[in-house]
């Protein structure tokens, strides 16, 4: 036996090496911030009805408030080097997915409209909002749903358009009205401060136009729909949004239609990059569970991890979490590094990571047994969570469309 080589024990996230003092100090204590409040809380808050989610008493309050006390401001990412910022990004919300992924997404949803106003070079509006951080991104639409993500039309049949949206804004002088609705997906809808609306414009000229417009919450004319009962991710509040000849100044405009493409693009190039870390981190908590449970259960007289088809099958888990992980990793700091970001890159992450999670998921189930089908044991939550992260920020097949349409020479 002296002529094999010894076992490595790898950290959590694999097959990682050469993170610096700060990146390993940030990831862990994100890890901690993770197991102590995001999981706990997330299986108390999937428990309950939507209601009670976003009710004054739910612990879904104290996520937000012992996540501020992390001291990871967007402000000083921001401020890394690009590379940095990429590591920086790419750690925290696979940590943050692995907690749970509904409550990943919150926090992530939380952060666009910041990330949005930085990304068009609006620090006044970022400097006046400072103390709103709950933020939503009110693209989805009733009639509208991934439509809303190509107004480029990569994914649609040449010549054929998406119909009248459901909600626009129009300009009045030096104010912005706007009406019309937004679908029940918004993440953050129920609880959000601040939005960053992505709506058409109307300028009486009947053209197809939009502009991307930040509205505050409170705001006159703004209200909400009962928060949406769900499948999966039910930590995550979700719901409609309504605009009622709200008013908000004109200088609240972000990107007008000759930006918007720009606008539209390069929040998804940052969305789907941080869905890709998130369901990284949940497809290693699938099997992670699943290597823990192997190692305690028995059949046969034995743990179960002495019999070779699961040894086989765990370690099929194990290599598709860290294809996951360099490919998200890769996208992020490509986007950040790169002259300019490559929406195609952050498609293929978002894609891979969330199937990544529910096909891992899925396995974890499986080798749980008639257990992994019960509540006392949180495998079954992680499916129902993926199931969903494969049709949000986009669904699946439609981006797979859209990402190929950018990879083409058509």
């Amino acid at each position: 036996m002296s002529g094999y080589l010894p076992r490595v024990e790898l950290a959590p996230t694999g097959l990682d090496i050469g993170l610096s003092e700060t990146e390993r100090a940030v990831q862990n204590n994100v890890r901690r911030f993770a197991e102590k409040v995001l999981r706990p809380v997330g299986q108390r808050l999937d428990k309950l009805s939507p209601e009670q989610v976003v009710a004054a008493d739910s612990p879904l309050w104290q996520v937000f408030a012992q996540f501020a006390e992390l001291g990871l401001s967007l402000n000083d990412i921001f401020a890394l080097e690009p590379e940095e910022q990429a590591s920086m990004m790419s750690l925290v919300f696979e940590e943050l997915g692995w907690g749970d992924g509904g409550l990943a997404v919150s926090l992530g949803a939380a952060m666009l409209p910041a990330m949005v106003m930085h990304m068009l070079g609006r620090e006044d509006l970022l400097e006046r909002y400072a103390d709103r951080p709950m933020g939503c991104w009110g693209i989805t639409e009733p009639d509208h749903g991934s439509d809303m993500l190509d107004c480029s039309g990569h994914s649609r049949q040449p010549g054929v358009g998406v119909g009248r949206l459901n909600c626009y804004a129009r300009f009045d002088g030096d104010q912005i009205i706007i009406n019309g609705q937004k679908a029940a997906w918004v993440s953050n809808g129920p609880i959000a401060q601040l939005c960053v609306l992505f709506c058409g414009l109307e300028d009486g000229s009947g053209a197809d136009k939009r502009c991307v417009v930040l509205v505050p919450m409170d705001a006159l004319g703004v209200s909400r729909g009962q928060p949406l009962d769900k499948l999966g991710q039910r930590a995550l509040p979700q719901g409609e949004v309504y605009f009622d000849e709200v008013c908000v100044p004109r200088d609240h405009l972000l990107a007008g239609p000759e930006d918007y493409v720009r606008a539209e693009q390069g929040i998804l190039t940052e969305a789907n990059a941080l869905m890709g870390t998130i369901w990284t981190g949940a497809a290693r908590a699938a099997y992670e569970m699943a290597h823990d449970y192997a190692h305690e259960r028995k059949q046969g007289g034995v743990p179960i991890i002495q019999h070779q088809n699961v040894r086989y099958r765990l370690f099929h888990m194990f290599a598709r979490v860290e294809a996951s992980r360099a490919l998200a990793r890769r996208a992020i700091r490509f986007n950040c590094v790169a002259p300019a970001p490559a929406l195609q890159g952050s498609i293929a992450a978002k894609i891979t990571a969330t199937q990544t999670a529910f096909d891992v998921a899925s396995m974890a189930i499986q080798m749980h047994g008639g257990n992994g089908l019960t509540r006392e044991y949180p495998v079954e939550k992680l499916l129902r969570d993926a199931r969903a992260s494969m049709i949000e920020d986009g669904c699946n097949e439609m981006l797979a469309i859209k990402g190929g349409t950018l990879i083409s020479r058509i």
